[in-house]
């Protein structure tokens, strides 16, 4: 059976548009969709009684949550293979475990209840570049701009992001935005040096272009735009997000094996109008 799109859900407005996306995604990749409530247990809790059967800690409500979202899906998309399940854990252990058969994780930019902390700069940030596979964040308005776009930045090797990318485009027939912005350093501006902008774009576009030509190689059905414009990563990503369907960033390798998001990622999680995909953690 092929890996499921996971989606994590508390039953918030936030959670119902992550259901909603990732029954969608389940749909475009011909993948199973598995809905996922933690009921949160949170640290230092000490228990003072023996723990209970898996029926007597089943949480009420977390079967209602997840029985709502459900029935949502499959009102819906009633050919859509879906699977559910309420877990007694801490948040982010609770959703990197169901992000190890997974996919992709999705989740909601916002939370309550059993995904209280699941805030930008809180769970979801903790799991960015952290879990197995690529985490969604969903968030913004519902564009239909046909367009998937990807920060690339050409001090890093090529990696899982772009090829995320190609494949996100592919599978929705959208075009593809690589946006690479670049600024002057510090010396140069107060050197007072004349730059050549243009050209200078003009060389870095060409390496852009010599970094994904592979995978386009891969995809060719995919149509591939450039952004290369002197300006602030965050600002031109957020920029275009406005009308994308997916804004895409990497998580960065660090030692001895560490996956990191950097200040990048952060900056387009917190900004973007469209979900984000953050790719490249452990493998």
């Amino acid at each position: 059976m092929s890996a499921p799109i996971v989606v994590g859900t508390d039953g918030s407005v936030a959670a119902a548009r992550a259901v909603d996306w990732a029954a969608c995604e389940a749909a475009l990749r011909h993948r199973p969709l598995h809905i996922v409530h933690v009921a949160e247990i949170w640290p230092y809790q000490v228990r003072r009684f023996d723990l209970p059967g898996p029926s007597e800690r089943s949480s009420p409500a977390g079967h209602a949550v997840l029985l709502e979202a459900e029935g949502r899906v499959l009102e819906r998309r009633p050919e859509l293979r879906v699977t559910t399940a309420l877990t007694v854990n801490a948040t982010a252990d609770a959703l990197r475990e169901e992000a190890e058969k997974a996919f992709e994780l999705v989740l909601g930019h916002r939370g309550h209840g059993g995904f209280a902390g699941l805030r930008l700069g809180s769970v979801a940030l903790r799991m960015a570049g952290r879990t197995a596979v690529p985490l969604v964040i969903v968030r913004g308005g519902d564009a239909d701009g046909g367009e998937v776009v990807v920060g690339h930045d050409l001090a890093e090797e090529p990696g899982e992001a772009l090829r995320y990318a190609f494949d996100a485009a592919a599978v929705r027939g959208a075009r593809l935005r690589v946006v690479h912005a670049w600024q002057l350093s510090v010396d140069m501006a107060e050197a007072g040096y004349a730059l050549d902008e243009e050209r200078l774009n003009d060389e870095r576009r060409a390496r852009v272009i010599e970094a994904y030509a592979p995978l386009h190689e891969r995809y060719p059905l995919v149509d591939v735009v450039n952004d290369v414009l002197v300006g602030h990563p965050v600002s031109e990503l957020t920029r275009v997000s406005r009308t994308a369907d997916l804004a895409v960033v990497g998580a960065h390798p660090r030692r001895w094996g560490l996956f990191r998001l950097g200040s990048v990622g952060h900056g387009v999680i917190h900004h973007a109008e469209c979900p984000v995909a953050v790719v490249g953690g452990p493998r």
